[in-house]
């Protein structure tokens, strides 16, 4: 008999909780209305791209590409922008080092960030606007704040005028008196020393454009600015971006566009937490979803992983592991907490991840269709199913209910993932319980297992996950995960072999070895399976 709280539950509808964000402005959460009913922009800043991607540089690509996936499959159209920035004081001085242009430079490193974004399965963006092709746009921005009063020109550089925005400050809580903006010369041509460049002129030998304030090259601020408003317009809905990038970057966007529009730039600002190298935050698949360090600025940046800080290239880190267990890896955690990165967790998340992709082939052998043959549901009412009487496809409907309550409430996409556990825990159980492996499943029991199996995919798509066989790195990274799977064959059919002839030395001697490589097997209904631990 199903409970009266089962019962109601049921029948899947709509989640009554509204979709909340939480707004780094406002310090609070609030009901996600977009500026135009039913459609959505969305503007992540990108990489400064000198030197080949880091961990650090997918954290925001992850986050918000699951963040557009659940906004689409809850009804939204959304255009994603992420931004190149392709001219910068970093770019001139590695091209320099490296004695090439600093063009050459930045296409080379653009190359690598979007193979890398590829390998991880982001393909939801929209537009990847460079800032060197957008100079008209970023030049007659800073035109028209200065013909607004709110910019100068000073010796062939052009500044923001901090004092004339009186609201400057308000994202970041800052005091303008002990702001502190570039030194060296640009300091003598500032009225204050909080003042920040929007055009800064050449120096010999480095790249420059036409301006009508001589040559020279923009700001890192009023690229974003501009290229954002050429997309999205001037208000849009969400701005993303990394913690460390509150101030100066994005207080310095708000005042730059805000002043130059007379309205707000965004309506929401979404910040995720860095990626750090520390202990280990809790169990995968628990529900250990803390936010205590989120928000937390000075504490997170004071661990951030970085370049200096010996992140070493993604490219690498892809040899050692699958790029699903990278992603699940920044999905368990709410995105507004710290990531703490070590190869120990990422393994961790490995083996949690194991759970799932055992079901699959489990359900493989059950049904003799592959789980990724499932269709692939891509609108919220689309998952609704009936579960009349069904305990089990009860249990189904609650765990897909309180998935899409941690999702309305601020993506949390960790909460999430720990429904994704409950959900495929309810199923193996499911299959235990009606020992569907050792005798042949009734309509009904494969028409639960079936349904189960499918929120389980429609779930884990709005996170970009289990979209497809995943191919794991061998042990070499020379991707020779084929020739593994027919040694592994080999070897389960000799061990076979000798239990079949009674030699049970010989089959317990091939277990040790390979349980000392940190290879499990496990002997089911249908045949031998083997895992990495």
């Amino acid at each position: 008999m199903l409970t009266a709280k089962e019962s109601s539950a049921a029948k899947i509808s709509e989640p009554g909780m509204t979709l909340r964000v939480y707004n780094t402005l406002t310090k609070t959460k609030e009901p996600f209305e977009p500026v135009t009913p039913g459609q959505v922009g969305m503007y992540l800043c990108g990489p400064t791209v000198y030197k080949p991607s880091h961990i650090g540089h997918m954290v925001g690509p992850v986050i918000f590409d699951a963040v557009k996936r659940y906004l689409v499959y809850s009804g939204f159209k959304v255009t994603f922008v992420v931004n190149i920035t392709d001219v910068d004081d970093k770019l001139i001085k590695e091209s320099t080092a490296r004695k090439m242009t600093m063009a050459a430079l930045a296409e080379e490193m653009t190359g690598d960030y979007q193979r890398n974004l590829e390998a991880m399965g982001i393909d939801t963006i929209d537009h990847f606007p460079r800032a060197t092709q957008c100079m008209g746009d970023i030049v007659g921005f800073i035109e028209l704040l200065i013909t607004k009063g709110f910019a100068y020109a000073s010796e062939g550089d052009v500044y923001f005028d901090v004092a004339r925005d009186r609201e400057y400050g308000k994202l970041s809580n800052r005091d303008v008196a002990s702001m502190q903006g570039e030194g060296g010369d640009m300091a003598e041509r500032k009225r204050s020393p909080a003042d920040f460049a929007l055009w800064k002129s050449a120096k010999p030998g480095e790249p420059s454009w036409d301006s009508p304030w001589g040559k020279g090259r923009p700001g890192w601020h009023i690229e974003c600015s501009a290229m954002s408003h050429k997309i999205l317009g001037e208000t849009f809905d969400i701005h993303g971006g990394g913690l460390d990038l509150v101030f100066p970057h994005h207080e310095n966007e708000i005042a730059q566009s805000e002043c130059a529009h007379g309205k707000p730039q965004a309506k929401y600002w979404m910040h995720n937490g860095l990626m750090q190298a520390s202990n280990e935050v809790g169990k995968v698949g628990g529900r250990n979803t803390r936010e205590t360090e989120a928000g937390d600025q000075q504490a997170q940046e004071a661990g951030k992983m970085g370049k200096s800080k010996g992140a070493s290239a993604f490219s690498e880190l892809l040899q050692r592991h699958a790029p699903e267990t990278i992603r699940f890896f920044l999905l368990s955690t709410h995105y507004r907490r710290p990531i703490d990165f070590s190869e120990a967790r990422i393994e961790e998340v490995n083996t949690g991840l194991e759970q799932f992709y055992r079901f699959f082939k489990r359900y493989e052998r059950i049904t003799g269709e592959s789980f990724y043959s499932l269709p692939q549901i891509s609108k919220r009412a689309e998952g609704e199913f009936d579960a009349g009487s069904n305990p089990t496809l009860a249990q189904v409907a609650l765990h897909r209910q309180h998935y899409l309550e941690q999702m309305d409430d601020d993506f949390n996409t960790g909460g999430a993932v720990a429904d994704l556990f409950e959900l495929v825990r309810t199923m193996n159980k499911f299959a235990d319980d009606e020992k569907l492996e050792a005798n042949k499943p009734s309509a009904e029991q494969l028409a639960t297992l079936k349904q189960g199996a499918k929120t389980l995919r429609e779930l884990g798509g709005t996170l970009g996950l289990f979209r497809k066989p995943v191919e794991k790195p061998s042990a070499d990274g020379g991707g020779n995960s084929e020739l593994a799977d027919k040694l592994m064959g080999l070897i389960i059919e000799l061990r076979a072999s000798a239990r079949s002839k009674k030699d049970f030395a010989t089959a317990d001697r091939i277990r040790e070895v390979l349980t000392s490589l940190n290879i499990t097997l496990e002997d089911r209904p249908g045949g031998t399976e083997w895992t990495v631990k």
